[in-house]
């Protein structure tokens, strides 16, 4: 049953956490994205084995769920919805009025923001979100997770994937010139790939990854320099 944005549910179950465990299962398929460490359990009997099997009663839990807008929306992916409550919190944090939504395709989930204070949560020359971006990866890392999360507002990796396309051939043109590498500053692996891409079919250099996390950056090399 449920009221007022919460759902709450009975189950039994021979032990009292067997009993909790049904009825977390419960839950889950009546609230999408539940938290399980918000759900408040009630116990109503703890349950009696009885002798030799006679007698035996079962334990009893009520547990209630917040059914609230954090909750998973629809078809959101369980690595979205993460993604899309962590950057919200942060950016609620900063007080940054924005709303987040999230989206995942192909291993990368892109969290999207809209709202009033857009130039805060971005920062100066995209320092702000930057910093969230990658506090978003370092949190889906730490949690054994593969995905790759991008954080966007008002279109500004669009700008910024121009910005390092243009790097890329200005780099490309500097290594055939001069005849050696040249290293770019460090970026997320997101933005590694577009300077890869936008060089990968250019004949006079190709283009390597060096360093470690986070500080791993892309290298432009002539190709005669590789030979």
């Amino acid at each position: 049953m449920s009221d007022s944005g919460t759902v709450t549910v009975e189950a039994t179950g021979e032990t009292v956490g067997e009993a909790k465990w049904a009825a977390l299962r419960e839950l889950e398929l009546l609230v999408p994205g539940l938290d399980r460490e918000s759900v408040e359990f009630q116990v109503v009997a703890e349950g009696e084995r009885g002798l030799l099997g006679v007698g035996f009663k079962p334990a009893q839990v009520i547990a209630t769920a917040s059914a609230s807008d954090e909750a998973r929306e629809p078809d959101e992916t369980a690595e979205a919805h993460a993604a899309r409550e962590f950057v919200q919190r942060v950016a609620t944090t900063i007080g940054a009025s924005v709303t987040a939504s999230a989206a995942e395709r192909e291993g990368l989930v892109t969290v999207t923001c809209t709202g009033a204070d857009l130039g805060l949560f971005i920062g100066k020359h995209g320092q702000t979100i930057d910093a969230i971006q990658y506090l978003a990866n370092a949190m889906v890392r730490a949690q054994g997770g593969q995905h790759e999360v991008l954080v966007d507002a008002a279109g500004y990796r669009a700008r910024r994937t121009a910005t390092l396309e243009n790097l890329a051939r200005r780099s490309a043109q500097r290594a055939v010139a001069t005849g050696r590498r040249v290293e770019l500053d460090p970026m997320t692996a997101v933005e590694r790939k577009i300077v890869h891409e936008a060089l990968k079919d250019d004949p006079e250099v190709e283009t390597s990854s060096e360093g470690s996390e986070p500080n791993r950056y892309v290298v432009v090399l002539p190709r005669l320099a590789s030979d």
